[in-house]
């Protein structure tokens, strides 16, 4: 472990010194490692911060270059402070421009509501069964169509389209450890004619 690794994580991270020192030892000097560490410990700072109040923050638009579709997101965190920031301003453009690309429906997996749930169930029996799916391996397999289903709909767990190895809520997470506020997503909308 160098000086050069040390800025060169930092640089890529956001990460102060101490924790991708940390971050480098841990993993053996190895840089793919030492990030994924350090995410994983922007995940736990995320969630510690999660519980602060978020009453200040942006409003941020996307429109595509076609002009025919586009999102609007209001974005929170803690301070003013913060939401004057160019790295936040972004996050909220990114977001905006991702809920474009991708149209989720909801915020979290848990609002898909049980209605539409059981109308996509009678879909999927139908396909399974149209496939030649065993009776006893239906039950199994809705289970996880649903989860995806769940997770393709909802903002939070949707592969971030700048980056599909992050969802947007990890995308989130990585900023509240770098940023160092409690970061919320609160209405959005996607308009397309």
């Amino acid at each position: 472990m160098n000086l050069e690794q040390i800025k060169n994580l930092r640089e890529k991270t956001g990460a102060g010194i101490v924790e991708v020192e940390k971050a480098l030892q841990e993993s053996g000097g190895d840089a793919e490692k030492a990030i994924v560490i350090l995410r994983k410990r922007g995940q736990e700072k995320a969630v510690k911060k999660s519980e602060r109040s978020a009453k200040e923050g942006v409003v941020a638009a996307y429109i595509h270059s076609n002009g025919k579709v586009g999102a609007i997101v209001k974005l929170f965190c803690e301070t003013d402070f913060v939401a004057r920031t160019e790295e936040f301003k972004e996050l909220a453009r990114d977001l905006a421009m991702h809920i474009t690309a991708s149209n989720p429906k909801y915020l979290k997996p848990d609002q898909v509501s049980e209605k539409i749930i059981e109308q996509e169930k009678e879909i999927w029996v139908a396909q399974l069964e149209q496939e030649g799916k065993p009776k006893n391996i239906i039950p199994k397999a809705l289970i996880g169509k649903e989860k995806k289903f769940r997770e393709e709909s909802a903002l939070l767990t949707q592969p971030f389209v700048k980056n599909p190895d992050l969802t947007v809520g990890e995308l989130i997470g990585e900023k509240i450890g770098k940023i160092g506020e409690n970061i919320q997503v609160g209405d959005f909308a996607r308009f397309e004619l």
